[in-house]
């Protein structure tokens, strides 16, 4: 009987210190013994596993992103004649932005007019997320939107017919009472022709595109537009349209956001690391860098 006991109460102090084993001094396990316990995965299995994300980038998931665009902004945005397809600098850096920050990008046709009236305070975020046509960053707007970093530099010139001969620059055009100036509502654009020739002057239009074929048609003697925006319309029309005299002012463009909105920080954030890779260079010379930038 003493034996057993002695066997019994071995037993039980071995469990006492099996069930102990977790306290202070244990040893962790080795990573021999940690590898031991995991099964080697094979080669097609470490072929097929992801590299980690890099970059330090937000990740949003696969959100969908609605972006308002006016389509009708060339090159910003606007519809390919001949394929029928929405296609623009703005497009191109957005889907770039997407497959940095996993998301969606869902372009939604808006008017200028919708764009305008969120920036004036007037309007609702309520059919897009963010605002994406060629937009000066001003500190009036920015009561109403955040706005992204800026993430193109611009100015403002003149549009003028291919044959124009009668001026050649803003001075001698405001000289003349009888030239008329075509440009866009609510856009700075028509500021700075109103400060040019008075907006008595001024033959304003729903789209760009209506001006510069007014500008064509000899309806207006010149379009204030932006530069970039000007670069593309003569990339269009090389034999009608050409820019002239010196730039009006200089500018920079964002992206407009509902105050407060997160998407901000995370576009910003692509926004830099595509300027610091040269990505945004790129995309730059595809949609604007032509020929006829040296008329600018």
């Amino acid at each position: 009987m003493k034996n057993k006991t002695f066997l019994l109460l071995a037993l039980l102090l071995a469990l006492v210190l099996v069930a102990c084993g977790g306290g202070a001094g244990q040893e962790e396990p080795t990573a021999a013994a940690t590898a031991e316990a995991r099964p080697t995965p094979t080669a097609e299995q470490m072929e097929e596993t992801p590299e980690p994300e890099t970059g330090g980038l937000p990740d949003l998931g696969g959100q969908e992103i609605r972006i308002a665009v006016e389509n009708a902004y060339n090159p910003f945005n606007f519809i390919d004649v001949d394929t029928g397809e929405a296609v623009g600098y703005d497009y191109d850096i957005f889907a770039e932005i997407c497959e940095r920050l996993n998301c969606t990008p869902v372009f939604v046709e808006t008017s200028w007019d919708a764009m305008v009236a969120v920036m004036g305070g007037e309007g609702e975020f309520d059919t897009f997320d963010v605002g994406a046509d060629g937009i000066t960053i001003t500190e009036e707007r920015a009561q109403h939107v955040d706005f992204s970093d800026p993430y193109i530099q611009l100015s403002q010139v003149l549009l003028v017919r291919i044959d124009e001969d009668r001026f050649s620059n803003a001075e001698e055009l405001a000289a003349d009472p009888d030239l008329l100036v075509g440009t866009q509502p609510g856009t700075t654009n028509y500021d700075t022709s109103a400060e040019l020739v008075g907006e008595d002057r001024i033959v304003a239009y729903e789209q760009f595109g209506l001006a510069v074929q007014a500008l064509i048609n000899g309806d207006v003697d010149a379009v204030v537009m932006d530069n970039v925006a000007g670069l593309g319309y003569v990339g269009a029309n090389p034999d009608e349209v050409k820019i002239t005299g010196e730039p009006l002012t200089s500018e920079e463009l964002g992206f407009i956001f509902p105050k407060g909105s997160e998407l901000r920080d995370a576009v910003n954030a692509a926004l830099a690391e595509m300027d610091e890779d040269g990505t945004l260079d790129e995309l730059f010379d595809k949609w604007f860098a032509t020929e006829t930038e040296e008329g600018a």
